[in-house]
C-alpha cells in the first residue's frame, strides 16, 4: 500500500514524520480554492480537503491524505493573504481576539473518502504595529492561513490554546494516524 501525500506543504511532511509515516510520494492537488457564496469556515475547509483528494492522481494501490487549513473569526475565512498588505490586514483583525483554526484532512482509497476535522480556538495577543512590522520582516506569513504560523516567530503572539496543535501547523496528527489506521496503512513507531 502506496502512501501519496496530496499536499506541497512541507510543514505536512514534517509532522507526518512525527509518527512515522514518509509519503511514497508528494503529488500537490491543483483545485479552485474559492469559497462558495455564503459558504461557512468548517464546510469550506471540509469540502477543499475532500476535493484535493478527489483531485489527485492515485493507482488502485494508493491512498492518498489531503488536507487543508484555515483560520476563521465568525463566518469570515482568513486563508493564505495574496501579499503584505492583506497580511497586514489580517494580523490587526486576528490582534487581541479569540479565533479558529479549521483542519480537516481526507483520506481516499479508491473511490472512498474518510473525513476528519479539528476546530482549535486561539486568542492572540493584542499587536502593536511594531509587533506587526517584525513579523511581516520575518517573510512567515506568506502561504500561512491567517498570515501566521504558530510553529514560528507567531508563536510568542498565542498566550491561550485550546484543541490540536498540530492541526493549527497543518495536519491533526491524532485523526490523521485514526485515518490511516482505519484503512489499513501500518503505522510502527519511529
Amino acid at each position: 500500500m502506496r502512501l501519496i501525500l496530496g499536499s506541497a506543504s512541507p510543514r505536512r511532511a514534517e509532522l507526518l514524520k512525527q509518527i512515522g509515516v514518509v509519503p511514497d510520494a508528494v503529488r500537490p492537488a491543483d483545485i479552485d480554492e474559492t469559497p462558495q457564496v455564503g459558504e461557512y469556515p468548517r464546510p469550506y475547509c471540509q469540502r477543499l480537503a475532500r476535493e484535493k483528494a478527489k483531485a489527485v492522481q492515485a493507482a488502485p494501490d494508493e491512498i492518498v491524505l489531503s488536507a487543508d487549513t484555515i483560520v476563521a473569526i465568525g463566518r469570515r475565512i482568513l486563508g493564505k493573504p495574496t501579499d503584505e498588505a492583506e497580511a497586514r490586514d489580517y494580523l490587526r483583525r486576528l490582534s487581541g481576539r479569540r479565533h479558529r483554526v479549521v483542519t480537516a484532512v481526507a483520506l481516499r482509497v479508491g473511490d472512498k473518502i474518510a473525513e476528519k476535522e479539528t476546530v482549535t480556538i486561539l486568542r492572540m495577543k493584542q499587536l502593536t504595529e511594531a509587533d506587526i512590522d517584525a513579523y511581516i520582516a520575518t517573510g512567515e506569513w506568506q502561504g500561512k492561513a491567517g498570515a501566521y504560523g504558530i510553529q514560528g516567530y507567531a508563536a510568542r503572539f498565542i498566550p491561550w490554546i485550546n484543541g490540536s496543535y498540530t492541526g493549527v501547523v497543518g495536519l491533526p496528527l491524532t485523526e490523521t494516524a485514526q485515518l490511516l489506521e482505519s484503512a489499513g496503512y501500518p503505522l510502527e513507531a519511529a
